[in-house]
């Protein structure tokens, strides 16, 4: 038995990213209806639209499903409150410290997963009590890592020290790379980038088509001073890139930033000057499907790929 499908109770080992700006409840229950594990991104989310899309989840699937909260956003008590109030039974958290809640989560029955970039951080979230851990490689898009390690490289050395089930995240968006990571020891993938382009994500029209146009070294991650975090090279991106020539300080970087850059890029549509968070595996995403398509074409992917490697030889 699959760890992973066991511990949320789902049909495929595969968990959709909770973006901000992208996962709504229209994707989060489209994956969970489909057999994966829908998140709703919390994020990008005042507590009562967030309350607002939980309900909504809640009537348009039976299926589990989960929140994912970065730590480092405001309202996070008043998240939380919610959280346990609509008796979400799944959390994942990022950006953060796992201690801080993941005690009290648990305690309330709530299956508790931390997204980390690194050894250091994954050892950090067992020792936390969290029942597993997305480990998330240098690929992905959003907020990042500042080690700048890759999935192929993170996930077997995570999987070396850590005791309890494990979740590859960065650059996965086929079956064929489900199938690579699994076999580095993953025992389930959560995907980001390919459930943008669905019909079903939140994100703006004019994004999603700006990923699918996207071709390799189209993204870069920059911002590290600030917090690590990889960007379609747009505008926005250039003006970056431009400040760094001279040297900017740290209060230079965030008056450049500003406030609300990613919904004005993601949620939208402004392709020029917001921030459009997304991975490297952009350059392989070609269209916009609806997410249960998404799901079977990974599925059948993975099967082929188990089938043809059943066949190699060396």
């Amino acid at each position: 038995m699959n760890k992973i499908k066991e511990l949320f109770n789902i049909q495929y080992p595969i968990i959709q990213g909770g973006m901000i700006w992208a996962s709504g409840w229209r994707l989060a229950s489209a994956v969970s209806n489909a057999g994966g594990l829908g998140l709703i991104g919390s994020g990008s989310m005042y507590p009562d639209v967030l309350r607002e899309h939980i309900q909504k989840c809640k009537n348009a699937t039976d299926k589990p499903f989960g929140v994912n909260i970065p730590m480092l956003y405001p309202n996070l008590e008043e998240i939380i409150k919610i959280i346990i109030e609509e008796e979400v039974n799944i959390v994942f958290t990022s950006a953060g410290n796992p201690k801080t809640y993941t005690a009290y989560l648990k305690e309330h029955g709530i299956t508790v997963v931390h997204v980390v970039s690194s050894l250091k951080f994954a050892l950090k979230a067992q020792e936390a009590g969290v029942d597993a851990v997305v480990a998330e490689g240098f690929e992905a898009g959003g907020h990042n890592g500042r080690d700048e390690t890759t999935t192929l490289a993170l996930i077997p050395m995570v999987k070396e020290i850590i005791s309890i089930p494990l979740i590859a995240a960065g650059g996965i968006a086929t079956g064929a790379a489900m199938y690579a990571v699994m076999a580095l020891g993953a025992d389930a993938v959560q995907v980001g980038s390919r459930f943008v382009a669905s019909d079903e994500a939140s994100s703006h029209i004019d994004f999603k088509q700006m990923v699918v146009a996207a071709k390799e070294g189209d993204t870069h991650l920059t911002l590290k001073e600030l917090a690590p975090v990889r960007l379609l090279k747009n505008k926005f991106y250039h003006d970056i890139a431009k400040l760094y020539t001279k040297g900017p300080s740290i209060e230079e970087l965030k008056e450049l930033l500003g406030r609300a850059r990613a919904k004005r890029g993601m949620f939208e549509g402004d392709l020029e000057e917001g921030e459009l968070e997304i991975g490297q595996i952009s350059g392989l995403i070609h269209d916009i499907k609806p997410a249960d398509v998404i799901i079977d074409d990974m599925i059948n992917e993975f099967k082929a790929t188990k089938n043809k490697m059943e066949q190699f030889s060396i």
